[in-house]
């Protein structure tokens, strides 16, 4: 005999806490999908036994779907003005960022301002009239036309929201029109409204793509109703999607800060989610509902949290991502960050498309070459450059200086970090393109100065905190720069290179002596920097007579170029045209004038090549007191941008092959 157990009746709290969610089910704004899946969910829960694991499973994938934002958004606010402040007040420089933010912005106001138009096509001057005047009076903007092919003229030239057509007319009736106009205009919705109604032309109608038929004499109420059913739909599809926007550049530069002056700006809501060291693609896109303690993916989680559909979600450190056995996280970004993709991600838990067309991800990374080049191509790049020596010393005096100050008591009353003081710890106590090591070094000097105030029994420090105090405090410099040659130098030029800490000043030396013809590399230099040494050498040679150098300078001697700081590696071929104007002067005994610097690739033909970079070796060039910098001709429109910006910058000679960088660069030559 077979015993069947009676499933157990829910207790009161289970029966309440039931009733709640269907409650709460019955009063949400839920899409159809997903409306749905939680009425499916609630009939299977009435069926099961509250002491089963499937009943926590079933409610908790209930709240889940109840708790999501489907249709909840904050509304945008579109106030240029304000958004620059927020950006200005929050961030010193960053022009680029902030102009490409301000442009979104922008973009949006210019969607949100753009009225409805309905374009009103009838033969009857009375019937179109009295349209175009109900229309206009609902606040749409209506134009008129009197046929097919005067409807068609004004589609070519102009965006409908709507066309409202008449279907027996002269010259292209309304079938046509509605044919024709959805081969110009595919996003255009066509209403048809005729005094010929028949089962027949309202099915050829819709099925040629018509949203929506009236048959005449029209209820002013249900025409008034359609129109607005089907515009609100239509306005759904302006302004919708976000960009994708990729923060790169160096770390401490400020891109999760100005991500979070974004949100600011817009009124939005901002949520972080980290991708660093990410290997699970489950993660990201959540776990089926049938394994234990499943959970949504931390996308749709984060949204959950925030309460809203359309934050300025940011993915940080998306170039930090790994993958392994458990799949390619970066698979599941392809569908997040394209725009075409994104209006129904399906997370494995909720089973149901859930819309993020409208969240504004910001993704960053320190450098792009590690993205999937798919993932790369869904996103638009906004460069983080380094920044300059004054833009970091408004920095610290705006923003680092008075919040360690607060941070370590010392506001009664407020020291004053002289500019000599903060210039010094810039240059000589960090080596960076951001500014976080900056702040550290602030705030070590507060800590000292706390110390000092505590030991000596004051209740704060009253004074100056100017170069001597500063490097009493922190003690010898860590870091130096190079700064251009006294005196011109045979054999000796100096190059304008860019790191990860922003641009740096660096001499290239040449010497020869007694050998079997060698070329000799040494400082840490990479295949491509001595590439480029090869194809310095090979031009002279190849060029010997006309650059005044003995054609058999190479046969029983050997070469030696060497670029110093050897500990540090070195890498990329812009430092070319340095080593050709130093081999030149080593061969010629002319020597390198001392205050010219130069940087550019080159071929053996002796062309000089686009290099980047432009704006560090050019700061980096004032830093070191460099009077006249030689670039690639190729840059002209970057030093032209950048002089626009900083107009301080040092002469700038725009070479097209290795004679006229030589005429700029040795002592006594030429132009």
């Amino acid at each position: 005999m077979i015993f069947f157990r009676k499933p157990e009746e829910p207790s009161p709290e289970q029966q309440e806490g039931l009733d709640g969610l269907k409650a709460k089910a019955q009063a949400a704004d839920l899409p159809e999908a997903t409306r749905r899946a939680v009425d499916t969910e609630l009939e299977r829960l009435a069926k099961t036994d509250p002491a089963v694991a499937e009943y926590a499973i079933g409610a908790n994938y209930i709240e889940c779907l109840l708790d999501l934002p489907w249709n909840r958004l904050t509304q945008d606010n579109l106030d240029l003005k304000r958004a620059e402040a927020v950006l200005d007040g929050s961030h010193a420089g960053l022009g680029q960022v902030k102009d490409r933010v301000l442009e979104y912005l922008a973009q949006r106001t210019m969607a949100a301002r753009r009225a409805a138009s309905i374009l009103v096509v009838d033969d009857e001057s009375i019937a179109r009239n009295n349209l175009r005047h109900i229309l206009s009076r609902e606040g749409y903007q209506v134009e008129a036309a009197a046929n097919g092919e005067e409807a068609m003229d004004k589609v070519r030239r102009w965006e409908f929201d709507l066309i409202v057509t008449d279907l027996k007319m002269d010259r292209m009736d309304g079938m046509t029109l509605l044919e024709e106009a959805k081969k110009v205009s595919p996003n255009t919705k066509i209403m048809i409204v005729t005094g010929y109604a028949t089962v027949d032309t309202a099915v050829q109608a819709m099925k040629t793509g018509a949203v929506h038929y009236l048959s005449k004499p029209i209820e002013l109420d249900e025409l008034r109703n359609a129109v607005r059913e089907i515009l609100k739909n239509s306005a759904r599809h302006y302004g919708s999607r976000s960009p994708i926007l990729c923060f790169a550049g160096p770390p401490g530069v400020g891109k999760t800060s100005v991500g979070m002056a974004v949100a600011e700006a817009l009124g939005r809501k901002f949520c972080r989610l980290s991708l660093a060291d990410l290997r699970d693609e489950a993660e990201l896109r959540g776990h089926r509902r049938t394994y234990v303690g499943a959970l949504p993916g931390r996308i749709v989680q984060a949204i959950r949290a925030v309460g809203v559909k359309n934050p300025v979600f940011m993915l940080d450190e998306m170039d930090k991502i790994a993958q392994d056995v458990k799949g390619d996280p970066a698979s599941v970004l392809l569908e997040i960050l394209d725009p075409e993709q994104n209006d129904r991600f399906l997370d494995r838990y909720l089973d149901v498309p859930f819309d993020l067309s409208s969240v504004l991800f910001i993704a960053t990374a320190n450098g792009t070459a590690r993205l999937a080049g798919p993932v790369l191509d869904r996103m638009e790049v906004v460069t983080f450059s380094g920044y300059s020596e004054a833009e970091k010393l408004e920095i610290a005096r705006r923003f680092l200086v008075p919040r360690q100050l607060r941070e370590h008591g010392l506001t009664q009353p407020f020291p004053v970090f002289s500019d000599a003081g903060l210039s010094l710890i810039i240059r000589e106590q960090t080596n960076e393109a951001g500014v976080r090591n900056l702040d550290r070094e602030i705030g070590r000097v507060c800590r000292k100065l706390a110390r000092a105030c505590l030991e000596q029994g004051k209740p704060g420090f009253e004074g100056e905190i100017g170069p001597d105090l500063v490097a009493s405090l922190l003690g010898p410099a860590r870091f130096s720069h190079e700064a251009a040659a006294a005196a011109p130098r045979v054999g000796a030029a100096t190059g304008l290179v860019w790191s990860e800490a922003g641009g740096e000043l660096v001499s290239v030396e040449a010497s020869r002596m007694p050998g079997t013809g060698q070329l000799l590399l040494t400082g840490s230099l990479g295949e491509v920097l001595k590439e480029s040494a090869q194809i310095a050498l090979s031009h002279i040679r190849g060029n010997a007579q006309r650059l005044g150098v003995d054609p058999g300078f190479f046969s029983g001697q050997d070469i030696h170029i060497h670029i110093p700081a050897g500990g540090v590696s070195k890498d990329g071929p812009s430092a070319g045209l340095t080593i050709a104007v130093a081999l030149v002067s080593l061969l010629t005994g002319q020597p390198v004038r001392g205050d010219v610097a130069l940087s550019g690739e080159i071929s053996l033909s002796g062309r000089v090549l686009r290099v980047a970079g432009i704006r560090e070796k050019l700061l980096a060039a004032v830093r070191g007191g460099v009077r006249r910098v030689v670039l690639p001709e190729e840059n002209a429109a970057d030093v032209e941008t950048l002089r626009r910006a900083s107009p301080g910058l040092p002469e700038t000679l725009l070479a097209r092959d290795i004679d006229a960088a030589l005429a700029a660069a040795l002592e006594g030559a030429k132009p």
